[in-house]
């Protein structure tokens, strides 16, 4: 029995001393560090709708409209594969101009820009009669991923350095890393105003200009730090 016991004090005596060298008990600072930037998106998709409608009795076609777009598309000087059919209403117009003489058909298109300035100078290229509404579909920035990748370098930095002049003023010294911890993506996404141009409402001038946002990126760096 007494054995036993002197081999259950050994084994909590190891057990003890094992547990002593595994704490840390280096002093530390724990801080975050921050980095935002704005940037404007150089990749934009906008839908268009392009609609027939009657000049008096006469009706402006699907074909007309679609050939001023795409005219207006070049002289944009933007690539026609970067305009593209999303949704045709006008499958079945030879049915329906049988049923219906007053049937107006229409088209969706989907336009890949990257200055909005060259969309408002396409819409003046087309008959706004023509034109039943525009979206703003989706945006994105080209090169956010080394965004990214240097707003945590500089957010790393920023930790340290809110680190060393912390540590400093209490007369220490700032030591190596110990740990570090990414704080996450934080991409706020800019809301364009959705606008839409009516056959009744295009002798009022030319295309409304679209509200120009930027893409906000904000990213955090937490990171603990010797003190020495």
């Amino acid at each position: 029995m007494k054995k036993l016991i002197a081999i259950a004090l050994v084994a909590f005596l190891g057990l003890s001393s094992a547990m002593a060298q595994q704490a840390d008990l280096r002093r530390k600072i724990n801080v975050s560090g921050s980095a935002e930037t704005e940037v404007t998106p150089d990749i934009i998709y906008i839908g268009i709708s392009l609609k027939e409608y009657l000049n008096g009795k006469k009706k402006v076609e699907i074909t007309d409209l679609e050939k001023q777009l795409y005219a207006a598309v070049q002289k944009a000087g933007i690539a026609k594969e970067n305009l593209t059919i999303s949704n045709l209403n006008s499958w079945n117009y030879a049915t329906e101009k049988k049923k219906n003489p007053d049937f107006l058909a229409s088209k969706q298109y989907r336009l890949k820009v990257s200055d909005l300035n060259k969309f408002n100078a396409i819409l003046d290229g087309i008959d706004a009669k023509g034109i039943a509404s525009t979206n703003i579909e989706s945006y994105d920035y080209s090169k956010i991923e080394s965004l990214k990748k240097d707003l945590k370098i500089k957010a790393l930095l920023a930790a340290k350095e809110k680190a060393t002049y912390m540590v400093e003023a209490l007369g220490n010294k700032l030591g190596g890393v110990i740990e570090i911890q990414d704080g996450g993506d934080n991409v706020i996404q800019p809301v364009y105003r959705n606008y839409m141009m009516k056959a009744e409402m295009a002798d009022a001038g030319s295309a409304p200009e679209i509200d120009f946002k930027k893409i906000k990126l904000n990213f955090t760096v937490n990171a603990v730090f010797e003190i020495n």
